[in-house]
């Protein structure tokens, strides 16, 4: 009786132990560790405050500014503010990785956030994070909820 019992709690820790690529299946850059912007800024370490503000306007999704310009190895404050009626979100990353990511969205649109790259929010509502740019080139930050980004909702970020 021992062995069925032991297999059958093998099977369960095999379904726990899994690697990041396979337990985020359908998340396209979900569960990554590395970033192809940087990473995860200090808030305990200097950094250069760049307020973005995001909403709709005359039919269009926009971020203001839709461009910035950052020095490789700078760190960035990034403060945002969602002006909009809708909830929109500020995705970090580089143009081949966020449409991948907006392609899972549109088969999850629910689908949870919360990476060190991305910051979700409500209408009228902000919030803020720190990333430091270890990457030279040029990427992207752009809201993946369906449609958003269609609509305009995507601006660059060059690092030299």
């Amino acid at each position: 009786m021992k062995q069925p019992f032991q297999a059958g709690l093998a099977v369960i820790a095999a379904l726990f132990v899994v690697s990041p690529a396979w337990a985020d299946a359908g998340h396209a850059g979900h569960g990554q560790q590395s970033f192809s912007t940087g990473e995860p800024g200090n808030p305990k370490k200097p950094a250069r405050v760049i307020q973005v503000t995001m909403g709709e306007k005359d039919g269009k999704m926009i971020y203001v500014p839709a461009r910035i310009e950052v020095k490789k190895g700078e760190q960035i404050r990034f403060v945002l503010r969602n002006n909009g009626e809708l909830e929109h979100e500020f995705v970090l990353g580089t143009t081949a990785e966020n449409l991948k990511h907006a392609e899972a969205m549109k088969k999850d649109p629910a689908m949870e956030h919360g990476h060190a790259n991305e910051k979700h929010l409500d209408p009228k509502k902000s919030g803020d994070f720190f990333w430091k740019f270890t990457q030279a080139g040029e990427f992207e930050y752009a809201c993946l909820i369906p449609g958003h980004r269609e609509a305009g909702m995507v601006g660059t970020i060059v690092v030299k």
